[in-house]
Order: structure tokens, then sequence, then C-alpha cells
């Protein structure tokens, strides 16, 4: 359990000299080792900004337990892998793991990938690349993290999930768990280039 920060301001951090100061983590290592700790800083910049919504990424649901978890009174939103992802009709995140999202205050996300959906159906067929895949590659420079934030930030805002007026906090991970945290405007998929990553929280130093 992330603990909570205690009197946390809720108002934009100073601007000084036409600059914000703020404090980035670079994990060693990518990986959910550093769920705990990335929640803990997402959770402690959510404070700080007074931002109210969180989107995390999960494959099978514990990293969206957890989330949940981590950020009680929040508005979470678990946006998980689309069903067939991994086979067809497979829906990786259990039942019981959906429950305990939504028992415990979050609301769960299932919907096509912004950077895969009938795309990714030409690169199969044709064996050639579309530009929502060469996108998501292009993102990938940054962390894996960081093309999920901005992938489920799309998802999201065109499921109706997350404001695109309202700056957010959005947490994925490299494979399993929560390694990457960062603050964005999310955008509708038809819009991709209003959405703005606005603050990098932490992200593997890859």
């Amino acid at each position: 359990m992330v603990e909570p920060i205690v009197g946390g301001s809720r108002a934009v951090a100073p601007t000084i000299n036409n600059r914000v100061e703020t404090t980035a983590v670079y994990y060693a290592k990518p990986g959910r080792q550093n769920t705990q700790q990335t929640l803990s800083l997402a959770l402690r910049r959510a404070q700080e900004l007074g931002i109210r919504t969180i989107l995390v990424a999960t494959s099978r649901g514990e990293t969206g337990v957890q989330a949940v978890e981590a950020f009680p009174g929040y508005k979470v939103v678990v946006v998980t892998h689309a069903a067939g992802h991994k086979e067809p009709n497979l829906q990786e995140v259990t039942s019981e793991q959906r429950s305990l999202i939504e028992e415990k205050g979050g609301t769960v996300l299932t919907t096509t990938h912004a950077f895969a959906g009938v795309n990714r159906a030409i690169r199969r067929k044709f064996n050639t690349y579309q530009v929502s895949e060469i996108m998501a590659w292009t993102l990938r420079v940054f962390g894996h993290g960081v093309k999920v934030c901005c992938e489920i930030s799309l998802m999201a805002a065109d499921a109706g999930a997350v404001r695109t007026d309202e700056e957010v906090i959005a947490i994925a991970g490299t494979s399993r768990g929560a390694d990457t945290a960062v603050v964005l405007q999310p955008a509708h998929a038809q819009d991709f280039f209003d959405l703005k990553v606005k603050e990098i929280i932490c992200k593997p130093r890859l």
C-alpha cells in the first residue's frame, strides 16, 4: 500500500523566472519492482498539481488493483489490453481482478489499442508497417512506458473516460508492473498532435 502524502499542495507548482522546477526519478532498471515507488511518486505529483484523474495501464489486473489502492478518492481509470491482444477472444484481466478494481472505486476500460487496431491487421497480412505503429515505435525511444502512457490517454479520451481540457497523470510499465509516470494533456486519437506530455515524473533510464 502506498502511503499518502499528508499536506500536499493542491496548486500548480510555482513558476520561478518563467520556469517550473520539479524532480524526475530515473530507475536503473525497468520492471515491476519499481511499481510501488512509481505509484508513490505519481501520488505526490498529483497532490502538488491538484490533479484528480489517474490513468493506469494493466495487462492482467494486478497493477490496476494496486493503483486504485494507492489513489483513494481519485478518479482512477484502469486501461486494459484489448480482448484478443494475446490470442483470439482472450481478455487477460480476470473477472476477479476487474471486480476488485471496481469495488475499490476504479473504472476499467477495455477498447481497441490506439496504435494498433486495423493498422496491425495490415502489417500482419501484408508485412507493411502503417503510420500508427511507426508513431508507436518512435515514442518508444523515450521508453516503452512513455509510449503506453500516450496510447492509453488516447484510448481513454476517445471513450469519454477523461477530458481533453484537464491534465491527468498516466502510469504504465515495461512489460509488467509500473515504472513510468507522466503528466500529460490527453487528446482524442483524431487530434493526436494536440496531446502534450508536460512532465516526466519517473521512467527507466534506458
